[in-house]
């Protein structure tokens, strides 16, 4: 028992600065000046770190026949690699020229670095809370929303003059630096704990079993036979429609807020951040209250009643308050959070346990298609508005109106899907 709650720990250590693209709205302003970035481009890396996650099933493949900590290893060394070279561009002359191809590549293994190590967390948890796995998700993975405020307050504390963050890129070297090291110190940190059942591959469903307990929510199917059920298609578009349309706004949170007038963007950031905190611990906690009073809440019916104040929170945003900017910001961070949370148990609960690695991995594939789709057509509708004012930037609550709308219709789709 004693191990089974260090395990915990570990992963919410490991969860806690796992996210390392949540802090891209921070430096991006930053980032576009100093690589002299299209919107459409800075766009596109934000697209790039969210690809990553269409290579995540190789993480759940090695999370079956390699060893966790290996598995955690290869995570942690991609986003050294990923963020550390572009780190090496900017502050040394030891690499002269990086075109924008690499760049992105580099971002697509950043971000797919995120997939391994996110991989091992729901893995344990799952192996060794069987019967709450629910909580122990919910609780580990709502660290993760506390990563981009980390990230902020390790750069405030090692660059503590702000002018010094501000000018010369400074802001997006020290993120770039912090997210390179930062999951790899951390690793080296763990690997001192050992987890019952984690050392040469995983079998979630003999440790389930051997715990004494069999859970068998959903029939146990790979990913080929998930992939030609219904259920899976609709509970992909339903993800896609909600919970990745809240990141796309939230990748885009540095631009929005530069064009209407705002400067503090690292204050959304934060906000987000906790809200998305509390938004991915609130349904483990309503799932543990509910069972203990012989309840059980539908998973489905939890997600589309957070695409209710979604879409009440993308309306507001057609209004240029910074007040209603705040309120949205938060209301979208929150909702984001509980949907990521809730879709680990569902991936569990509807195509089972033995291959959950692969097959949660292919149903995330979802965010970079709609990270591409979404995250495009706001650049494209950005640069349209900028060069209706002469100088190619635009400024106002009109550069993300169109987009803002289709955003907020985007979950009332999916409620309906739902339903239906």
């Amino acid at each position: 028992m004693a191990l089974q709650w260090l395990s915990l720990v570990g992963i919410i250590w490991l969860q806690a600065i796992s996210a390392t693209n949540s802090n891209f709205p921070a430096y991006s302003s930053q980032l576009k000046l100093l690589l002299s970035l299209s919107q459409l481009q800075l766009n596109n890396l934000a697209f790039a770190s969210d690809a990553g996650k269409l290579f995540g099933f190789f993480s759940g493949m090695a999370a079956i026949y390699l060893p966790l900590w290996l598995v955690l290893l290869i995570g942690s060394l991609l986003g050294f690699i990923g963020y550390g070279v572009q780190y090496l561009f900017l502050v040394t002359n030891n690499i002269s020229y990086l075109p924008y191809s690499l760049v992105f590549l580099l971002t697509v293994l950043a971000g797919n670095s995120i997939c391994w190590i996110n991989t091992v967390c729901y893995v344990i948890a799952i192996q060794n809370f069987p019967l709450n796995r629910q909580l122990a998700v919910g609780l580990s993975t709502s660290y993760q929303g506390l990563s981009a405020k980390i990230y902020l307050d390790v750069v405030d504390v090692v660059f503590n003059s702000p002018s010094r963050i501000d000018s010369d890129g400074g802001g997006a070297k020290s993120y770039l630096l912090s997210n390179s090291i930062l999951p790899l110190v951390n690793k080296c940190d763990e690997s001192s704990i050992d987890v019952e059942g984690t050392n040469g591959g995983v079998d979630i469903e003999q440790a389930v079993k051997d715990e004494g307990v069999l859970v068998n929510d959903g029939e146990e199917m790979g990913v080929k036979v998930m992939m030609k059920k219904l259920n899976f298609w609709l509970y992909f578009f339903v993800y896609m429609f909600g919970a990745t349309i809240g990141m796309v706004y939230l990748n885009n949170l540095g631009q929005i807020a530069e064009s209407r007038g705002g400067s503090n963007t690292s204050s959304l950031v934060s906000l987000t951040s906790s809200f998305g905190f509390f938004g991915r611990l609130f349904p483990c906690l309503l799932d543990y209250h509910l069972s203990r009073a012989k309840y059980k809440v539908s998973r489905p019916a939890l997600i589309a009643l957070m695409m209710v104040p979604m879409t009440t929170a993308f309306f507001l945003l057609l209004n240029s308050s910074n007040i209603c900017l705040y309120i949205s910001t938060a209301t979208i961070g929150i909702c984001t959070g509980a949907i990521t949370s809730i879709s680990v148990s569902t991936t569990a609960e509807l195509f089972g346990t033995k291959s959950f690695g692969v097959n949660h991995n292919v149903v995330v594939t979802n965010i970079p298609i709609g990270s591409l789709l979404f995250g495009k057509m706001a650049a494209l509708l950005y640069r349209e508005q900028g060069l209706t004012s002469g100088n190619g930037k635009c400024m106002g609550v009109k550069c993300y109106q169109t987009n803002n709308l289709t955003m907020e219709q985007s979950p009332i789709r999916a409620r309906k899907e739902i339903r239906n």
